[in-house]
């Protein structure tokens, strides 16, 4: 009997929200998908012929923490057998000036043994292109994006060799468009060459999906690819057509009651808030209240009394001056800590009394969630907006789970999400 085939893909990701983009990218590829939360035990399947993916928390964690997350999780997709790892960051490169992506892409190069990897944020159907090596958000530099003002990485550079060589031992090095319109050959003719010099690290460029496509092409030969969901489209294109693979279609079941959750202070998820706002009952968390032993409690009361006006909203998010007056009176990691704290419980008291869909903002929020729930894996179920998908926790049969980066979605992305599931 023969024994199935590895997994052709394994992605590495930095953070939950991060990792439902990622799988969102590979389903619509026609890759099939597993997804994962944390490393998972020995002996766990992946997908044959399809993607797995291993969601860290590791973006803003300590360098080391970072590093030692990632190997871990490399150390699990070696023994599984997979193909190609791909580290997956942030379209909008967040990290800082210690890292984490420069780090763990170091670590990653060390043990896959690649010689040169591609550096490529860039997501053209969410408005990140990568132009001269710098980094546009709809159009928009990086450092003059609401990005700037993040309260954890905030992005005040634009240009990616310049973000990343205080991070990296290596050298960087770029592949301009022009290269990439030459084609596939092109790009690993470029690729060779930077590797000749010296560079391990090649920022790539990129402003539509066919260069997406082209780079896949002309990088399949590396071990390791490091960017964010755009270009694993691209790869998971590349591999389902070599390999004939297709995804199936899943959306919630219209049962049980609905929430959101939002804890981003992006720009989008403050937009999005203030439409919800509108159409559902919502609770604004302080994080300075939220020290008071009994602050918790009262959230959980009001979401028992709104029991017949859901859905529900809560969210804790905020515009930049009045965040940055939150971290002067609390400081920025316990302000953070409470909150995410104060999430997770909250996400579980939802779904003991019975919400069935919920709809999460923020890389934070959602990895407080998935804790509170001991959610371990999920399957990967359909789009609502671009990078944005539901996933259904195998610990809870009848669960789905909306977990949106910050800045992804539309206004109306939480009403609607709602609506139509």
């Amino acid at each position: 009997m023969t024994s199935p085939m590895p997994a052709l893909l394994g992605c590495i990701a930095d953070d939950y929200t991060g990792a439902t983009d990622v799988a969102s990218a590979l389903r619509r590829s026609g890759l099939p998908v597993a997804l994962y939360f944390g490393v998972p035990e020995p002996g766990t399947p992946a997908p044959a012929d399809g993607a797995v993916i291993i969601a860290l928390k590791s973006r803003t964690a300590a360098v080391s923490e970072a590093v030692e997350q990632s190997l871990g999780a490399h150390a699990w997709l070696r023994e599984a057998g997979v193909g190609q790892v791909y580290l997956k960051y942030c379209s909008t490169f967040d990290s800082t000036p210690l890292g984490n992506i420069g780090p763990v892409a170091d670590a990653l190069l060390e043990v896959t043994g690649a010689a040169v990897t591609v550096v490529c944020p860039a997501s053209p159907g969410n408005g990140r292109t990568v132009s001269r090596g710098r980094l546009f958000v709809n159009g928009v530099p990086l450092d003059e994006s609401p990005m700037r003002d993040h309260p954890l990485t905030p992005m005040r550079d634009s240009d990616l060799a310049r973000l990343l060589r205080p991070q990296t031992r290596h050298e960087v090095g770029l592949v301009d468009h022009a290269t990439v319109r030459r084609g596939a050959g092109a790009v690993r003719q470029a690729l060779d060459d930077l590797t000749s010099s010296g560079v391990r690290h090649a920022v790539v460029d990129a402003v539509d999906d066919t260069d997406l496509e082209v780079i896949a092409q002309g990088s399949a030969h590396l071990p390791l690819l490091t960017g964010a969901a755009g270009l694993t489209w691209g790869v998971g294109r590349l591999l389902a057509g070599e390999h004939g693979t297709s995804a199936v279609s899943r959306k919630p079941e219209a049962v049980g009651g609905t929430a959101v959750l939002a804890g981003s202070c992006s720009a989008m998820t403050l937009r999005q808030i203030e439409h919800a706002r509108a159409h559902m009952p919502a609770y604004r968390l302080d994080p300075r209240g939220l020290a008071r032993d009994s602050a918790v409690a009262e959230v959980l009361e009001w979401i028992d009394a709104h029991a017949d006006s859901e859905p529900v909203l809560v969210y804790s998010s905020a515009p930049p001056e009045e965040l940055r007056a939150v971290q002067d009176e609390v400081g920025v990691g316990r302000g953070a800590s409470l909150v995410e704290s104060a999430m997770g419980r909250i996400a579980r008291h939802l779904v003991e009394r019975g919400v069935r869909r919920l709809v999460v903002a923020g890389g934070e929020t959602s990895g407080a969630t998935v804790s509170a729930l001991s959610v371990r894996g999920v399957d990967v179920g359909d789009e609502v907006d671009p990078g944005v998908c539901w996933v259904f926790p195998h610990e809870y049969p009848d669960l789905a789970l909306l977990l949106k980066s910050g800045n992804f979605g539309g206004p109306d992305l939480f009403t609607r999400s709602l609506e139509e599931a």
